[in-house]
């Protein structure tokens, strides 16, 4: 997906994260995937194969490289972000476990893989949940795990007002439900699923890109088409600002059957 550049402006490598997330809810979702996969230390093993997909600055690749003890494989198709990761990982002590790979996740290379375990917290919007529930399933070695967030609809009754926005903005959404038989349907068991709390979207996510926004407004020479991103990013955090609960960040975390 190409973004255009004032894209990269807003969502700057100094942001905290780029997506609603927090330490908790990724280790959470790592204890229920390790659960699943057998480890191969010892004589003659090795660790888990891991890939991170479309892995950002990394807030998340740091906490698997620190709990697993593997190196990560940490794959995104923006440079700047991928050097920021590798910063931040050589501050957090574990630069060695981490491996940044520039590319594409709808076009991943061949070469890659097969992986015992794919993260992808945020990320598989990017392709479609479905069609990244392929993609991954079929980058897992046998009995391999698939962990990823998606933003779903956790209230059947959200007023019409959110409902027509995610219409607009996101109108792959689905409940949690549906997502589940989505990914039965995708040839994986399901080990379990959790939706995210409220707090993982604001002090690490909402409340520093609301002042990241802030200081691009102030910006001279601001193109109308700049402003037009702004808003719109400005209407997604009033969005749910007015509609807690309604929907949210679900993990799915599932096994390869």
């Amino acid at each position: 997906m190409q973004m255009p550049p004032f894209f990269y402006e807003i969502f700057s490598p100094s942001l905290p994260r780029l997506g609603p997330g927090d330490e908790g809810s990724t280790l959470r979702a790592l204890r229920g995937a390790c659960s699943r996969i057998p480890r191969r230390d010892g004589p003659g093993g090795r660790g888990l194969r891991i890939l991170d997909l479309g892995c950002g600055t990394g807030a998340q690749t740091i906490e698997l490289a620190r709990h697993t003890g593997d190196a990560i494989t940490a794959l995104d198709n923006h440079r700047p972000y991928l050097r920021e990761l590798e910063r931040r990982a050589a501050a957090g002590g574990v630069r060695d476990a981490v491996i940044a790979v520039p590319g594409d996740m709808g076009a991943l290379d061949p070469g890659l893989g097969p992986w015992d375990l794919i993260w992808a917290e945020g990320s598989l919007f990017v392709v479609g949940f479905r069609n990244g529930l392929t993609l991954c399933r079929d980058r897992l070695a046998p009995g391999g795990v698939l962990a990823a967030s998606e933003l779903s609809w956790l209230r059947a009754d959200a007023p019409e007002e959110c409902r027509e926005y995610f219409a607009s903005a996101y109108p792959g959404m689905q409940d949690v439900a549906a997502n589940l038989l989505g990914i039965r349907d995708a040839g994986f068991e399901v080990v379990t699923h959790f939706a995210q709390p409220e707090s993982a979207w604001w002090a690490p996510y909402y409340l520093p890109l609301e002042q990241r926004i802030a200081q691009l407004r102030s910006r001279p020479g601001l193109q109308p088409e700049d402003r037009g991103l702004l808003d719109d990013v400005e209407l997604e955090i009033a969005m749910f600002r007015r509609y807690p609960g309604c929907y949210g960040n679900v993990f799915y975390v599932m096994q390869k059957r």
